[in-house]
């Protein structure tokens, strides 16, 4: 049969083609002098550019002396990435280049002329298509599997750790290290293989090896080919099915993590029956591609999707649905005791010491408080509240600040252990006016922070102002002779040039000195800090690195220049030490590093580090940007491996020198197998805990972020029976922060939150953070510095309570002993209080300050008089037999140069509260014998001018109450003026009034009716933790550091 027409054209098919005319030439001109000298100039810059990247930071590693942990890391992801690319770009290429060598000869027909044209397109840029599509692939899949590189590392270096798991009894570091460099692996020749066997099916059919009408064929070579990459395919399936059965005991589906029993007997034998069904399908394709018939692999594949939709989907669902929730308690018990123990197992809480209903009293009596001991202990200056005031009398000079805040540490000094707060003199670039804000001085003058200081946690002024016994610039105290000069710190600059020739005068901007000439003493720096810029080619990478021109022409560099950069403790631990998960923040230390009393004691950085995973077999998980996230942390720390973990070990120590900023890093857990694991791979790296001296012992601590995870679990897993952790009958929660210090500040707050649209919504809830403080615990043989938090009962909504259901306290003191950690530490102690006895809790404790008529009205008074009354941290301790509640109290004018002075404290025991000026007198009104929180008020000194301010008012009680407000408003105004000029006089006649004016305003309200019968305390301009605290007088505090 013919046709009068063709589809593909008018001429008769039949017909000879016309010859084609011959294609022109393309003559490729030789480039020319100008061409090849951009093309130089080109590849000149870009070697020059990518020097700037790499050659830097190989010299950055070489100065740290870890070269070794850049090459390495380097050498895994550039070698696995090359792996990856030529096995995928390979068989990629190969793939399609088989097809197209096996294609078929021409045929007749429409559906092979269509794929002629396609073919004829394709001819000219066959070779660059094949190429292109394989390098792409080649690329992204190698790149994949480069960024793999900690998984495969520690799969080659593995460590065992000794425990199996409770279903397959395979060692732990199966799940750990094995299992997931077999997953990678598995999934990268999945992917690999599956791309080939597309692009080999897409070049046989556009070359006519595999047809599919009139009806479906294939050539021998096409079946060959497909054939065994579809079983190679299968059998991948295969094995990743099977490894999916391990799986299954580190699942996060579910409220309790792990296999449970519909996993082990339902999805676990389906993913075994899927894998062998795989394995079949796999055989049937190989004797398809050398038998010729598709029916049975075919076949097979519709049986795969069939079963891994009936028994991965429908069958667990059935056996939850109609076996499981009947009969949950029961089925699913054994399986939720697996969670239980591996859980308490992964994150060291297996040892906890748990006290059960621990009968707090909840009255209070003469003697049940051993007054001495806990004002020594109990820390009144809140960290967060007084980091103003330290900046404020601290500074020195507007480029210092205290940007890292307040840290809670404890020293020993002459024998005396002193609980303190300790903060850094930063350098803070943001402080030189405009006129100084040059490239010179920023990079090459103002180089470093100066010195510390160190304050009394427990003791304060006669003024309620910290009492420091490290302070001024240069340092003047009792911490001894110390390396002050802060080059390293979390608020360094990004990079700043020292050093110089010996002999050579010095440029460096050391500290402010009125004795000296221009008002400053000038400082050379003679570590070894940072690499060299003292040749024209790192002077030139160095440039281009920080996008500065100024760097490279600058004359202030030398041959002896150093180029100091990634100044942050935590950024340069991360660095040196790329598989540790860091604390969120390093606290500073002033240690002696080596032992040698003859040498200068160091300013160090402390950083906590960790060692995590998330393939703990039934361990549940914990996603560290929620459990460490609190009132104080609003996000989790910027050094982190993984988010979502279920294993946590504090392993190691890191040491940062301020003044040079070189790292130590100490194994802290020995037992660990990752940090074994990881040892393996940069043998030498981590220094034995033998080598770390005494007196930096004394200063380590247990970690906060590990004990806010385990804290965060305990709310749950304080429970560890299975039937009664079923139940959750007994859940906790973390109790709320009670602390008006930050974003709610005070209660004077005038801008109400609102929403988008303008409508109010409530001030977000914030968990109250861990405190450090010094306390003994029930059963404890003496006071230790610990760790603490707060439990109340769980459940949510307008039912909930406040009360306290638990107390958490971890032994925290690592003692003094030179490489050997003190007895004791790391000891958690989990108090349970029963449900019969009602102890308040935090918020039931801040309400109780809130309700009191006479608390109420003093605080009131402060807040009118144009100040602020700031509630600094909670602190809660078990004494007497019960749990005693601490708040020191703070009021912060108005003015810019206002900051937090404390002028009262808070206590509570059982349903009594007391407010007095000291915490002695505080503690004293819990022990009333009327019940009442009564207090004596002192008196008004002699001769105070201030009292006559109101002398002429009235006898109206409501205009004298005016008139005192007002005065006690002048007085804080005046007092926060003549303390910014450091005039003590003045700010002691403005206390004086103060105080007079609070007095008269209490006495008004109590004419109004305003206050209950009984003596009402007032506020005192003059706190102090106790009557016979020593403290250095206000002006000497305030001068030296003015």
């Amino acid at each position: 049969m013919s046709f009068p027409f063709s589809v593909f054209g008018s001429r008769d098919p039949r017909q000879p083609r016309k010859p084609r005319a011959p294609r022109a030439e393309i003559t490729l001109r030789k480039p020319g002098p100008g061409t090849i000298t951009a093309i130089a100039l080109v590849a000149v810059a870009a070697i020059i550019y990518l020097a700037s990247i790499v050659w830097t930071e190989i010299l950055w590693f070489r100065q740290m002396h870890a070269t070794r942990v850049i090459l390495t890391q380097w050498g895994a992801h550039v070698g696995l990435f090359a792996v990856g690319l030529l096995v995928a770009t390979g068989l990629l290429y190969f793939s399609m280049a088989y097809a197209y060598r096996h294609r078929a000869s021409s045929a007749r027909g429409e559906a092979s002329a269509a794929l002629r044209s396609y073919q004829e397109a394709l001819a000219p840029v066959r070779r660059l298509a094949f190429w292109g599509v394989a390098l792409f692939f080649g690329v992204t899949t190698g790149a994949r599997l480069g960024a793999q590189w900690r998984t495969l590392l520690q799969f080659l270096n593995a460590s065992s750790f000794g425990q199996t798991d409770p279903q397959f009894g395979l060692d732990i570091s199966f799940f750990v290290f094995i299992l997931p460099a077999l997953k990678v692996l598995v999934s990268f020749l999945m992917t690999v293989t599956g791309i080939g066997l597309a692009a080999a099916l897409v070049v046989s059919y556009l070359y006519g090896t595999i047809r599919l009408a009139p009806r479906p064929h294939a050539s021998k070579h096409a079946r060959l080919q497909t054939g065994l990459m579809a079983a190679t395919l299968s059998l991948l399936i295969g094995i990743n099915y099977w490894l999916e059965r391990y799986e299954l005991l580190t699942s996060d589906s579910g409220s309790i993590h792990g296999a449970m029993y519909s996993d082990i007997n339902a999805t676990l034998p389906a993913h075994s029956i899927l894998a062998v069904i795989s394995f079949l399908v796999a055989a049937l394709f190989v004797i398809a591609a050398f038998r010729g018939t598709w029916r049975l692999p075919v076949t097979g594949v519709a049986v795969t999707v069939i079963a891994a939709l009936v028994l991965a989907g429908a069958y667990p669902a059935l056996i939850e649905q109609f076996r499981v929730r009947p009969n949950q308690r029961t089925l699913e018990s054994p399986y939720i005791q697996r969670n239980i123990d591996a859980t308490l197992a992964a994150y060291g809480l297996d040892d906890v010491d748990y006290q059960t209903n621990y009968d707090a009293a909840t009255t209070a009596s003469a003697g049940q408080f051993d007054n001495e001991a806990l004002t020594s202990q109990v820390r009144l200056l809140d960290p967060k509240v007084i980091t103003k005031t330290v900046q404020q009398l601290q500074q020195s000079r507007l480029y210092y600040g205290f940007n890292s805040g307040m840290k809670v540490d404890r020293y020993n000094v002459g024998g005396e252990r002193r609980d303190t707060v300790i903060s850094v003199r930063e350098l803070n670039l943001s402080g030189l006016s405009a006129e100084q804000q040059t490239w010179v001085n920023q990079h090459t003058v103002y180089t470093h922070g100066y010195g510390m200081v160190a304050a009394y946690g427990n003791q304060l002024t006669s003024d309620g102002l910290p009492s420091y016994w490290e302070q001024s610039v240069p340092s003047v105290g009792e911490m001894g002779e110390y390396e002050e000069r802060v080059y390293f710190s979390p608020g360094s600059p990004d990079y700043s040039i020292v050093g110089a020739p010996e002999g050579a005068e010095p440029q460096e901007l050391d500290y402010p000195d009125d004795t000296a000439v221009g008002g400053q003493v000038s400082t050379t720096f003679t570590g070894n800090g940072g690499p060299s810029v003292g040749n024209t080619w790192n002077k030139l990478l160095y440039a281009i690195k920080f996008a500065s021109t100024d760097l490279f022409f600058s004359s202030q560099t030398n041959e002896a220049s150093q180029i100091l950069y990634d100044r942050d403790p935590l950024q340069r631990v991360s660095k040196v030490a790329p598989y540790l998960t860091l604390e969120q923040s390093a606290y500073p230390a002033v240690v002696d590093m080596d032992g040698d009393p003859s040498t200068p004691k160091r300013l160090v950085w402390v950083v906590d580090a960790y060692t995590t995973t998330n393939n703990y077999p039934y361990a549940q998980h914990e996603t560290l940007s929620d459990a460490t996230v609190d009132s104080q942390s609003t996000q989790m720390g910027q050094y982190v491996q993984d988010n979502k973990i279920n294993y946590m070990r504090n392993s190691v120590k890191a040491v940062v020198d301020a003044y040079d900023g070189s790292v130590r890093l100490f194994r802290w857990d020995d037992q660990d197998p990752i940090l074994r694991t990881w040892e393996k791979i940069y043998p030498g790296s981590v220094e034995p805990m033998s080598a770390i001296s005494g007196d930096l012992m004394s200063h380590l601590r247990y970690p906060e972020d590990m004990f806010k995870v385990q804290r965060n679990l305990l709310a749950t897993y304080h429970v560890t029976d299975a039937a009664g952790f079923y139940s959750g009958g007994d859940r906790w929660r973390l109790a709320e922060e009670t602390s008006t210090y930050g974003d709610n500040a005070a209660s004077s707050e005038t801008s109400p939150r609102v929403d988008a649209n303008g409508n109010p919504v409530a001030a977000p809830t914030t968990l109250q953070p861990p405190y450090y403080l010094t306390m003994q615990m029930p059963g404890q043989e003496s006071a230790e510095f610990s760790l603490t938090s707060v439990f109340v009962p769980g459940g949510g909504g307008e039912g909930r309570r406040e009360a306290m259901a638990g107390f958490l306290a971890v032994d925290s003191e690592t003692g003094n002993t030179p490489g050997e950690v003190r007895e004791g530490y790391g000891k958690l102690r989990l108090l349970a209080l029963p449900s019969s006895t009602t102890v308040p809790g935090p918020g039931q404790v801040q309400n109780k300050y809130d309700s009191d008529e006479k608390i109420a009205t003093q605080l009131n008074l402060l807040n009118q008089a144009d100040s602020t009354v700031i509630r600094g941290n909670l602190l809660t301790l078990p004494v007497g037999g019960g749990l005693l509640y601490v708040q020191p109290v703070y009021v912060q004018g108005t003015g810019s140069a206002s900051y937090p002075v404390l002028r009262s404290v808070l206590t509570a025991f059982g349903d009594k509260v007391g407010f007095a000026p000291t915490l002695e007198e505080s503690l004293r009104q819990l022990v009333a014998d009327d019940g009442t929180a009564a207090t004596t008020t002192p008196s008004t000194p002699a001769g105070d001018s201030g009292g006559q301010s109101g002398a002429s008012v009235s006898g109206d009680p409501s205009a004298q109450l005016s008139q005192a407000v007002s005065d006690a408003g002048q007085a804080l105004r005046d007092a926060d003026a003549a303390m910014s000029k450091g005039d003590w006089t003045a700010y002691g006649e403005a206390q004086n009034r103060l105080h007079d004016a609070l007095n008269r305003a209490e006495a008004a309200q109590t004419a109004l009716g305003g206050a209950s019968s009984g003596a009402v305390p007032a506020p005192s301009p003059s706190p102090s933790a106790t009557d016979a605290a020593p403290a250095p007088s206000a002006s000497a505090d305030a001068q030296s550091g003015s």
